[in-house]
């Protein structure tokens, strides 16, 4: 009898500590804090030692946004559409910052002529938000940089699913390629 009675509070310890580490994350989140979603394919974040750091996502190139006076209230229709979609993979973008509790995981991978660090760009449960927005057709793959992409492969095949299935910007005969529109339009 005395053996059983020391054992349980053995137990109870042990049941304590595993069921309060499940719950740590939501007291003790990890992962860099999104300040701001600055486009579908940049995010502004507090990195773990409070330092402000702006993230392009590696792998991926999203339609643009309007950002000047002059692009907000242009009547080109090629513009209007760029924006238009680059407006949708911006909120996509929050959608999913918000579903992961407005933290993120690094794999920084680079750093661009902007400063920015280029970084895969996970959520806590390991979504991969660039495969979402590929796979969504709301951005496209960065052919240019792929060398730089340590899932790549993964990219690839959600573009392939998107342009099979017509999705997003596939479905759209009149898009522009975000590096096409920047380099005829900007």
């Amino acid at each position: 009898m005395v053996k059983l009675t020391q054992q349980v509070p053995v137990w109870l310890c042990a049941a304590i500590l595993i069921f309060g580490l499940i719950g740590c994350d939501r007291i003790f989140p990890s992962g860099d804090l999104v300040e701001r979603v600055s486009d579908g394919d940049t995010l502004a974040v507090k990195d773990s030692k409070g330092e402000n750091v702006n993230v392009r996502f590696a792998c991926v190139d999203a339609p643009e946004i309007a950002h000047t006076k002059k692009e907000k209230q242009s009547k080109s229709s090629v513009a209007r559409d760029q924006f238009d979609w680059g407006a949708k993979a911006q909120q996509r973008v929050q959608q999913l910052v918000k579903q992961g509790g407005d933290r993120v995981k690094l794999n920084i991978v680079d750093s661009d002529r902007y400063g920015r660090k280029v970084a895969e760009v996970r959520l806590s449960d390991g979504t991969f938000i660039q495969e979402v927005l590929v796979r969504e057709g709301l951005a496209l793959v960065y052919r240019s940089y792929l060398n730089k992409c340590p899932s790549k492969d993964i990219i690839q095949q959600a573009e392939i699913q998107a342009r099979d299935s017509r999705r997003g910007v596939w479905s759209d005969a009149k898009f522009v390629k975000p590096w096409e529109y920047r380099s005829l339009y900007k």
